[in-house]
């Protein structure tokens, strides 16, 4: 949409305070537009067609033979080796250069090279050489007795047959299971794409998600990084099997209603050399800033250089691969507040406007999600992207005609802290309703978000999960059902209320982590010689939801039960939230959504009888309860029972009366209006 000089961008349209900004805003979305023109040829070509990098460069096979080719300016020579000519350089597999563009090339016969072998590339430059993994490599492998890492010549006699091909996620709301494929069985060793296809995924359909986000997928040296510190971007990782295996579970998530999007890491790359891109072809910066801004400070990774259109390239041309030759359904994009500063966000307030326009973001980077974006939804229009941003930088889940940066989500950071500052500082009798439906609520209303309680971020070690807080180590003692404390009574309470109120308010879609929805009692602590290299603590023990005598199963069904009541009203995200009532006193809270009432009693103490509440005049069912004796709960309400309003001549104007409720202490309860 093309904007006059005289109207206002979209997102400032909708948001005056941002006026004083508009300059930059525009400033941002035509350098995004220049850059498209400037790489598709003043729009000779797409911009899929410009991402095709994967296509050319690496190790290609067509019906000629094999062609290889690398991107390394600054290389002298590079030769092509591997168990195929015994590790040894030769003229045979040396690379020619071609023109002044840095591209290298070699050329093969069929018979030359064989699925399944493995190869690298020695790279020579002034001064120096070394045994690199290619860059663009779709396999890479590891040794079981040298620990070396290779790439692997991938072509199998048979490509992978497609079952779903046209695929259409449902997104109202958007309820995404997030996931890690190595850690999803309850065995102490690393699973395998395959195990997560065969055990997690009917789990998953059964629990009522429509979304998994799978995580490390991208080949990382270290298992302990958790998959951020990739090192071969367009490798799925081959700890867990392989790419055909890897395609078969998207294609039977796809068969299952399950939409799969994958937490894609572009904010940064791991510094190893011998594996990643480090010190490439002798030229530290061939991909990554020089001087200061190269490391990350915080992370011990490698910041891409975004001012280059190589990088673009090769990073625009990692996200069609994914969905082109995987078929996901789209991104979470890992670390975007590090994208767009300089700072990376580290010790940045981020109060007002002025800290998202100051001259101390990224325009290199905004740009190339921008681009990112543009890319994705061109590709697949049903694709989704979702933006892992703490700083609230306005625009970033707008549309991009609109001056924002095109992701469909961005993450509700501010839920997660919230709960834990709570949980942490506050005692019980202080809760206050009107701060947390604040909070629950805090967004800009142009941009969706995804709303979540925690994350995997929150179950790593060094940090508490919501349950871990509540109960601690009483969930090794007494949460056995009968057996339970006040304690474990508490957080089994809490722990379903604060997920019911994080669902009941999203604006775009919820997030959990596998387990975290059970309770799963134990931190995240990947294997490493601190804890003598064990997988103890890197898996999920299924067993604990699925065992009738525990507490976990109370939970595990309440998470289940309160994902069909959301899924029960049609376009539920795009109704709007609105406060009935609120008493910090009585510490309750009720709002109203669609044709459903939300009741939630804090108070760990005080029951009340006949609480009143102005709402729409008709009959009310229950439809949720989480005292209910199935979760946990003492059922000290009859759910059975139909609720009337009483008629008040005061309100009938606005066809309201009053709902009369028993709530007891620390419960809530959703009601739906009957139909006549």
């Amino acid at each position: 949409m093309q904007q006059t000089d005289t109207s206002n961008i979209g997102i400032v349209s909708r948001d005056m305070w941002l006026k004083p900004y508009e300059a930059i805003i525009r400033k941002r979305h035509d350098k995004a537009q220049t850059k498209m023109q400037l790489l598709t040829g003043n729009g000779k070509f797409s911009l899929s067609e410009f991402a095709n990098g994967y296509r050319y460069f690496g190790l290609q096979h067509n019906d000629d033979g094999w062609t290889f080719r690398e991107w390394a300016p600054n290389a002298t020579a590079i030769y092509l080796v591997g168990d195929f000519n015994d590790w040894q350089e030769s003229e045979r597999y040396r690379l020619k250069r071609i023109g002044i563009s840095g591209y290298w090339e070699i050329e093969l016969p069929s018979e030359t090279l064989k699925h399944g072998q493995h190869y690298k590339i020695n790279v020579y430059w002034n001064g120096g050489q070394g045994e690199r993994i290619p860059a663009w490599a779709t396999r890479v492998v590891q040794d079981e007795t040298t620990r070396l890492f290779s790439a692997q010549v991938w072509s199998p006699h048979e490509k992978y047959s497609w079952k779903i091909k046209n695929f259409q996620p449902r997104r109202s709301p958007l309820l995404i299971y997030e996931c890690h494929i190595g850690m999803g069985q309850d065995c102490e060793r690393v699973g395998t794409y395959n195990e997560f296809r065969e055990n997690v995924l009917p789990r998953i359909v059964s629990a009522g998600y429509n979304c998994i986000q799978l995580m490390a997928i991208q080949e990382h040296p270290y298992y302990g990084s958790f998959g951020y510190h990739v090192s071969s971007f367009f490798a799925p990782s081959s700890r867990f099997g392989t790419p055909e295996e890897l395609k078969m579970l998207i294609d039977e998530a796809h068969s299952k209603g399950l939409a799969v999007i994958m937490d894609i890491v572009h904010s940064h790359a791991v510094k190893n050399e011998d594996e990643g891109l480090g010190n490439f072809c002798g030229d530290n910066s061939q991909y990554f800033c020089k001087g200061s801004r190269r490391q990350h400070p915080a992370w011990d990774s490698l910041c891409f250089d975004y001012s280059k259109d190589e990088v673009i390239h090769f990073l625009l041309s990692n996200c069609k691969y994914w969905l082109e030759e995987f078929h996901f359904d789209g991104f979470r994009f890992d670390g975007v507040t590090s994208m767009l500063y300089f700072s990376h966000g580290l010790g940045e307030a981020f109060v007002n406007y002025d800290d998202y326009f100051n001259g101390k973001q990224d325009e290199d980077a905004i740009c190339y999600l921008t681009l990112a974006n543009m890319l994705i939804h061109q590709i697949n229009p049903k694709a989704f992207t979702i933006a892992e941003e703490v700083s609230g930088m306005p625009g970033l889940a707008a549309k991009v005609e609109d001056g924002g940066y095109g992701f469909d989500y961005r993450m509700a950071m501010n839920i997660p802290d919230y709960w834990i500052k709570l949980i942490k500082e506050t005692p019980d009798e202080q809760w206050k309703p009107s701060s947390l439906f604040w909070e629950l609520c805090n967004r800009r209303k142009d941009e969706r978000t995804i709303s979540y309680c925690e994350s995997h971020d929150q179950a790593l070690v060094g940090d508490k999960t919501i349950i871990f807080r509540l109960v601690d180590s009483d969930m090794y003692w007494h949460f056995k059902i009968g057996d339970e404390n006040e304690t474990a009574r508490r957080g089994i309470a809490l722990h379903k209320m604060i997920r019911l109120a994080t669902l009941s308010t999203i604006n775009g879609g919820y997030l959990n982590f596998m387990g975290n929805e059970f309770g799963h009692p134990e931190w995240i602590d990947f294997p490493r010689e601190g804890n003598g290299w064990s997988h103890k603590y890197a898996r999920r023990q299924w067993r604990l939801a699925d065992d009738d005598d525990l507490c976990y199963k109370w939970l595990a069904l309440f998470d289940a039960e309160m994902l069909r009541v959301v899924k029960m009203q049609k376009n539920f995200i795009r109704t709007a939230v609105n406060e009935i009532w609120h008493d910090d006193s009585d510490q309750i809270l009720a709002f109203s959504r669609a044709n459903m009432v939300f009741i939630f009693n804090f108070s760990p103490s005080k029951s009340y009888t006949d609480y009143g509440f102005l709402v729409k005049e008709g009959a009310y069912e229950v439809v949720l309860n989480t005292d209910n004796k199935a979760f946990g709960g003492n059922g000290f309400a009859d759910d059975s029972v139909t609720h009337f309003t009483i008629h008040d001549e005061l309100y009938a104007h606005q066809n309201k009366g009053w709902l009369k409720m028993y709530i007891p202490a620390r419960s809530a309860v959703v009601l739906r209006k009957k139909d006549g």
